[in-house]
């Protein structure tokens, strides 16, 4: 970051290829449209590359830019959430389905195990958007993204031990939302 601040772009596209994965998946989490995540988490890179001089050192760089893109998403949900009195095309759209985007051509046939792997990625990523929001961005934020405790109580501002306690809350809620489909695989 030491090198970002000092205007290397190579730093910087560095910084992007390192990031940019993760924080489009913790962003899709929350805003459920990958053309929509994508958008944000270059926004969030603008954001860091316009304030980078406002970086400290004291703390990690991937809590401040994770609380960047967390709370861009958070943003566009109340954004989302204003919008949704207005009907629109997108609107409809969206409640018909389109949001998700199209399906590409596989170059092969996938396998049983492909197949099943993708539909318990699937079920698995429904449940874990039915959870309520303060416990699926904490359980995001550990078990999918394998940010420490100590980043995401200070991306999320609350104190460790209410991370903790939403982590396994979450952690127990998914568990009881999965049960049946478990039972069905058996």
């Amino acid at each position: 970051m030491d090198h970002v601040v000092a205007g290397s772009e190579a730093a910087f596209a560095c910084i992007v290829d390192r990031y940019k994965n993760r924080l489009q998946n913790v962003i899709y989490r929350y805003v459920r449209d990958y053309q929509r995540a994508e958008d944000l988490a270059q926004e969030a890179f603008v954001r860091v590359y316009l304030h980078r001089e406002r970086y400290r050192k004291t703390g990690k760089f991937s809590t401040w830019i994770f609380t960047i893109a967390v709370n861009l998403a958070k943003n566009e949900i109340r954004r989302k959430s204003r919008l949704r009195n207005v009907l629109s095309l997108d609107h409809l759209m969206e409640l018909l389905g389109s949001s998700e985007p199209m399906l590409k051509e596989e170059q092969h046939t996938p396998t049983d195990r492909e197949v099943e792997r993708d539909q318990t990625s699937s079920v698995v990523a429904a449940a874990i958007t039915r959870l309520p929001a303060v416990y699926r961005e904490a359980l995001v934020l550990r078990d999918i993204e394998g940010l420490a405790y100590e980043e995401i109580a200070e991306i999320l501002e609350v104190p460790g031990g209410t991370v903790r306690s939403r982590i396994n809350r979450a952690r127990l809620m998914l568990k009881d939302k999965l049960k049946g489909f478990a039972q069905n695989e058996l």
